[in-house]
């Protein structure tokens, strides 16, 4: 099941929230929050307080355990620019652009989150594979490339 949650005017430029939003998408909500946590940006608690109301929408209304949830997508679009100007040089003046964005997180718990005890339940992945694939291409062994030279001397 997928649950939304949108903030919206938030008075940020949706450009400077996309860097965080980038951090946290394909995680697990614990993971996202932490990271959300520790972030320096002014974006970072916007985005803390979406998520948080994202998970709140999935336990309250849904019925949703919030370790199993995962943030399926993190999206930040443009919203309304507000203008405003600036006293300028011989009574002129210069624009300025105060953006604003929407912020929109879905959470879902569709997606399975991977911890270690599952992967080494799994087994290792690269088994079979060789590490060097150059290695692998090189067919010849050594008694077969003795056994070529003798035969081009005589």
């Amino acid at each position: 099941m997928q649950v939304k949650s949108i903030y919206k005017y938030a008075h940020i430029s949706a450009f400077k929230a996309r860097e965080v939003t980038r951090e946290i998408q394909g995680l697990p909500v614990a993971a996202a929050l932490d990271i959300v946590a520790f972030s320096s940006k002014k974006a970072a608690a916007l985005i803390a307080k979406t998520l948080k109301s994202a998970i709140a929408n999935a336990e309250n209304n849904n019925d949703l355990r919030a370790e199993n949830l995962v943030v399926k997508e993190a999206v930040v679009g443009e919203a309304t620019t507000i203008k405003r100007s600036r006293p300028r040089a011989r009574g002129s003046a210069s624009p300025i652009r105060k953006r604003t964005s929407h912020i929109r997180i879905t959470l879902t718990d569709e997606i399975v989150i991977e911890t270690r005890a599952t992967r080494k339940a799994k087994g290792p992945k690269n088994v079979l594979r060789p590490r060097n694939p150059s290695a692998a291409k090189s067919t010849k062994t050594p008694a077969a490339v003795e056994t070529t030279a003798a035969d081009t001397q005589s």
